[in-house]
């Protein structure tokens, strides 16, 4: 059994819902799991103490979460030592387009760039449109942006474009890479 550590930033709630889901997932395989949302983490010390590391952040205007890039700056040498993963949800991501699914990729190369981290695993996933709890004027932008990417238009309702199927695919990946490192490091003592 290992200790994960989930730790997203979310806008609207779809990133915390695939938190929740991967720390299940892991669960499920037997492992110890804390999920927290970086708004809420201390600004101490995170990483110490697990085993393993997936950070997840939500694409708002083709940066990510300002929490999440803040906590993988201070974070650096502990994530080092370590297992990681990212997993980043976005519309580029949501969609069949290889241009779109290349400026996914692009939002992931800036963030690595930018931080120094190398993450061992990397998990696109398509994220969600939350028309009912976007204001008047972010409506109208993310209904223009549907518009290129999803054609989901109606602002009456809400849409979800995760594959869960592919977060959980992505995260029994990534428990079998950490579960493998941790066997090698006990038998190699």
């Amino acid at each position: 059994m290992a200790s994960f550590l989930v730790v997203y930033g979310t806008g609207e709630g779809q990133t915390a819902s695939v938190a929740a889901r991967i720390g299940e997932t892991l669960a499920e395989r037997g492992h110890e799991v804390t999920t927290v949302d970086v708004e809420e983490a201390a600004a101490d010390a995170l990483v110490d103490g697990f085993d393993a590391a997936l950070i997840g952040s939500s694409i708002h205007g083709g940066r990510h979460h300002a929490g999440i890039r803040a906590l993988i700056e201070r974070e650096r040498t502990a994530l080092a030592t370590r297992p990681t993963a990212l997993f980043q949800l976005s519309l580029s991501s949501a969609v069949d387009d290889e241009r779109r699914r290349a400026e996914a990729a692009k939002y992931v190369d800036d963030l690595l760039e930018a931080t120094g981290w190398d993450p061992d695993r990397i998990g696109l996933f398509g994220g969600a449109l939350r028309y009912s709890k976007y204001g008047f004027l972010k409506r109208i932008v993310m209904k223009r942006i549907a518009a290129g990417a999803t054609g989901d238009v109606d602002t009456s309702r809400d849409h979800e474009y995760t594959d869960w199927a592919e977060v959980e695919a992505f995260t029994a990946d990534f428990a079998a890479f950490v579960e493998g490192r941790l066997k090698e490091r006990r038998t190699g003592e």
